[in-house]
Formats: structure tokens, C-alpha cells, sequence
């Protein structure tokens, strides 16, 4: 063999060991990503578990066997801030954005961002946060969310409820974003909003204990402007715009109209007909009432209140679900009546859920 023969095969030998050398590496580092991901699912159990430090433990070997690996990452800046190491937490943050630009994952880790500097009190910083996860994922409904509580901790409320109500369009299913307008609206007493916010909040987690509160806060709404007098007489209290039933003063989310029914539908509680009536029926009643006003006058207001809210309480009663509705509703209330009628009827229930799942909102 010539000496250009002997170079050849040389030149061939080192390719093939380079190959191998890539080949072998190649399944090493596989074999550790593979490994780096199991240990983080081990680690995401721990921290379900509420097990936050045995969760780190699990994500610091999924990091030194896959320095860079995302969810690792992630997670590790979830479970630091679980345990309020929010200087760590945000490190972690800032190398996963570093490492991993514009990726899906990274929504949830600006709100981890985000939150772990609320919890330094640097709550400017925090929406600084989330505005800049907001430019990268304009349609990540929890990075409204969350930027609402900190407008709200800054009393910045017409700002906190706007975010409150994006994050309850990009995601009906929330049921904190609907707590939160609930809250917001009914300090502000905007009871119509509250009220429904509040029951969509009831169907979304019927009999928890956040849904025992906005029951309790619906029948305060319905019964706020009644008052039984100690002559057994009743005291309405009607404002000049629930009276325009022409509604003159047009402006964007006004329920005067809708209110004033409430009212009357509120006031014949009071009557002697009514004493032996089950709560539960009475507060049908008053619903119905407000369902069947918020149809009656939905072509002449217009906000996003009546675009969102309305035409799902609409349909709810046209299509007759309403009485299911009240039930679910009065989960919370421990009124074994309650408990019995939904054991009852448990393919109502399921209907009324299918119906409610399947319901098309209204995103602008």
C-alpha cells in the first residue's frame, strides 16, 4: 500500500472514532435527559405533596445531570418561592428566560418572576414582570391575573379589574379571576357584576369554601335594597336610574334596569305568602328575575359586562337550567335538602355541566 493508500485509511479510522465518539456521547446525554426528566417529575409530586425542599432536592439533580433543562428550572423557581426564597427563585427565573427565549413553559415562570418580587415588596417591579411576559404571550390569561393582584395591592383598582376581566375572557374557566370581579365590583358597588361574577364562580367550584362566601355575598347583592321596617312594612330603596326604562342616560355597563327588577322580585320576600317558601326557591325566583330583566333590556347596553357575563345567564335560562343552577349554587350551604337533591338528580347536574362546558364566550 502506497503512502496516499495508508493516509486514507488513517483519515477514515479517526472519522469512524469521531462518529463513535459523537454516537456514544450522544446516547450518554440522552440516557441523562431522559433522567433529568424523570427526576423532575419525581420533584413536581413532592411539591404537590407540599414537600417543597425534598421537590428542590429532586430538581438540583435533574439540573447537574441537564444544566439547562427547562421544566428543572421551572419547577425549582416554583418550589423556591413555595418556601419564600424569592432572591433564589428569581435567579432561577431570569436563567430560564436566558436559556430558553420565547418558549411555551417560560408563561408560568414569569409569573413565578413576577410573584417572587411582589413577595420582596417590590410590587412596581412585579408588573414590570408580568408586562414583559405579556409581550411575549399576550394570551396567557395568569399573567393578567396575577397583574391584577398587584394593581389591586397598589389600590390601583380601575387598572386591577380590567386585568381581572382579561384574564376571566382568556380563560372563562378561572374561577379566580370571577372571585376577583366578584370582590371588585361589589365593593364598588356594582352589584349586578358582582352577582353574576360571583355565580359563575359557584358553578366553576360549587361547595368550596370561597363559594360559601360568594353566596353569602349574592344574597347580601339581592337583598340590599330591601329593608323590613319593625311594622312589618318594607323599605325599597330605588335610585332615579332604575326608573329609566328608557334608559336615557346610556353608559357602558349600566344594570340600573336590571337592578330595579331585582328589587321588586327582593321585596316580595316580605310578603305573607312567601313565609313558609324554602330559601333556596326564594333566591330562584329573585334569579330568575334578573335573567329574565337581562334579556328583556340587553339590546340597548352594550360593556363588557353585558358582552361577557350576560349571554351566558340568558341561555342558562332559556334552556331552563336555572333550577339546576340554584342547587349547585346551594352546595355550599350544608342544607342536607341540597345534598339530597343533587344525589338525586345527578343528570341534571351532568347536563347542566355539558351545557356550561360547551358554551361559547365572547373574547374581544
Amino acid at each position: 500500500m502506497n503512502r496516499t493508500g495508508v493516509l486514507n485509511n488513517a483519515i477514515i479510522k479517526g472519522v469512524l472514532l469521531v462518529l463513535v465518539f459523537l454516537f456514544s456521547n450522544g446516547i450518554v446525554f440522552a440516557q441523562q435527559r431522559e433522567e433529568a426528566e424523570n427526576l423532575v417529575k419525581e420533584g413536581v409530586a413532592l411539591e404537590d405533596s407540599g414537600k417543597s425542599e425534598q421537590a428542590i432536592s429532586k430538581y438540583q439533580q435533574a439540573i447537574s445531570l441537564d444544566k439547562n433543562n427547562l421544566l428543572a428550572l421551572a419547577e425549582m423557581s416554583y418550589s423556591l418561592l413555595s418556601l419564600k426564597n424569592f432572591d433564589d427563585a428569581i435567579k432561577y427565573c431570569k436563567l430560564a428566560i436566558k436559556t430558553h427565549p420565547g418558549e411555551t413553559p417560560l408563561r408560568m415562570v414569569y409569573v413565578t418572576y413576577g410573584t417572587a418580587y411582589d413577595g420582596l415588596n417590590k410590587t412596581a417591579k412585579s408588573i414590570d414582570i408580568y408586562d414583559e411576559g405579556l409581550k411575549i404571550f399576550p394570551d396567557y390569561y395568569y399573567l393578567y391575573f396575577n397583574k391584577g393582584v398587584s394593581l389591586w395591592g397598589m389600590d390601583k383598582l380601575d387598572e386591577a379589574l380590567l386585568c381581572f376581566e382579561r384574564s376571566a375572557a382568556l380563560e372563562p374557566a378561572h374561577a379566580g379571576s370571577h372571585n376577583a370581579i366578584g370582590k371588585m365590583c361589589m365593593n364598588q358597588n356594582k352589584k349586578i357584576p358582582a352577582l353574576m361574577a360571583y355565580c359563575r364562580l359557584l358553578i366553576l367550584e360549587p361547595g368550596s369554601k370561597r363559594s360559601a362566601i360568594a353566596l353569602e355575598n349574592i344574597q347580601k347583592i339581592m337583598k340590599s335594597n330591601v329593608k323590613e321596617s319593625g311594622d312589618k312594612s318594607v323599605t325599597l330603596n330605588i335610585s332615579p336610574d332604575m326608573l329609566d326604562a328608557e334608559n336615557k342616560n346610556q353608559k357602558p355597563n349600566n344594570f340600573s334596569n336590571v337592578e330595579f327588577k331585582l328589587v321588586i322580585a327582593s321585596a316580595l320576600d316580605y310578603d305573607s305568602s312567601m313565609i313558609n317558601i324554602p330559601e333556596i326557591q326564594k333566591f330562584l325566583t329573585k334569579f330568575n328575575a334578573v335573567c329574565e330583566a337581562l334579556k328583556a333590556t340587553e339590546k340597548n347596553n352594550y360593556g363588557f359586562y353585558w358582552d361577557y357575563y350576560v349571554p351566558y345567564f340568558i341561555e342558562m335560562k332559556d334552556k331552563d337550567l336555572t333550577g339546576t343552577f340554584v342547587y349547585i349554587a346551594f352546595s355550599s350551604s350544608g342544607d342536607p335538602a341540597v345534598t339530597s337533591w343533587l344525589d338525586l338528580h345527578k343528570t341534571e347536574v351532568d347536563n347542566f355541566y355539558k351545557w356550561s362546558e360547551k358554551f361559547a364566550w365572547k373574547i374581544n
